[in-house]
């Protein structure tokens, strides 16, 4: 029987690949990448280029049975380092600056969905480590509990210092747009804290993805025709949706209104 591959994946390698072409496109590392003084290394296009082409393949090989399990040992890794290399160094360089942890989150949450697919779709190697199986399940989940009230207090955060400018000019319209900001704010970390204790997990994650998704459509399409930035910007605030949504459907099955045990000591289905 031919096995339905779930949306989120598809999502994922979509943004995945897309991410990947903007690269190969501009010869340039994407906006996440920016902060590092990258410039200054030797072969840096080079190294640019060598990266479009890992996300560019791993967006494709996620859609193929054949190069599913590969495609999964080696993005969950370069998805690792990419946090650990690139973005918790900005963070601790910074460490009062929620933008700088909002980044991490942003990342961590790629990450997560990247944990997911190894963790269910790698192969034997799931079963080597911690990493894989129903622990590396448990441990994307915990990941994206980390990330979420990184993302969230960032949010809260420009609202309170840039108040209604914190919305793009076309969002203006909104009564008290900052509150509406301040409210996504919110909302992540009440789905962090759901998933965290397990009230409610399944609509907490499916709630954040669905909200992620439409701050991407909403706060990031409209601009889409100003050209490279916007362009960028929306494909990874897409991927950032994906992997939340990789992260949702781990809890295929369980009732939307169900109370389960703390995150640390509940088993994992997955379902990526």
């Amino acid at each position: 029987m031919r096995t339905i591959m779930p949306p989120s994946r598809q999502r994922f390698a979509a943004a995945m690949a897309a991410l990947g072409i903007t690269g190969l496109a501009n010869g340039d590392f994407e906006l996440a990448w920016q902060e590092i003084p990258l410039h200054h290394l030797p072969g840096y296009t080079v190294i640019a280029y060598v990266c479009a082409v890992i996300e560019l393949a791993a967006g494709i090989g996620l859609l193929f049975n054949a190069t599913l399990k590969l495609t999964c040992r080696v993005l969950f890794p370069y998805m690792m380092l990419w946090v650990l290399l690139l973005e918790i160094p900005i963070a601790i360089h910074s460490p009062q600056d929620p933008g700088a942890w909002g980044s991490v989150g942003e990342i961590a949450i790629v990450t997560a969905g990247a944990w997911c697919l190894f963790a269910v779709q790698a192969g034997p190697w799931r079963h080597m480590s911690i990493a894989g199986g129903s622990s590396g399940v448990r441990a994307a989940r915990c990941l994206l509990i980390v990330a979420l009230p990184m993302i969230g207090i960032e949010v809260i955060a420009d609202a309170a210092h840039f108040g209604n400018a914190v919305m793009p000019p076309w969002l203006q319209g909104l009564p008290d747009p900052a509150r509406w900001a301040e409210l996504s704010g919110l909302g992540s970390l009440a789905a962090g804290l759901g998933l965290l204790f397990g009230v409610w997990p399944r609509l907490a994650a499916a709630m954040e993805a669905t909200m992620l998704g439409i701050i991407t459509v909403v706060y990031w399409g409209p601009d889409l025709y100003t050209g490279r930035t916007a362009i960028t910007a929306f494909i990874i605030s897409f991927l950032i949706t994906a992997g939340a949504w990789l992260i949702a459907d781990t809890y295929h099955g369980v009732p939307w209104f169900a109370t389960r045990r703390p995150v640390w000591s509940d088993r994992t289905e997955g379902a990526a």
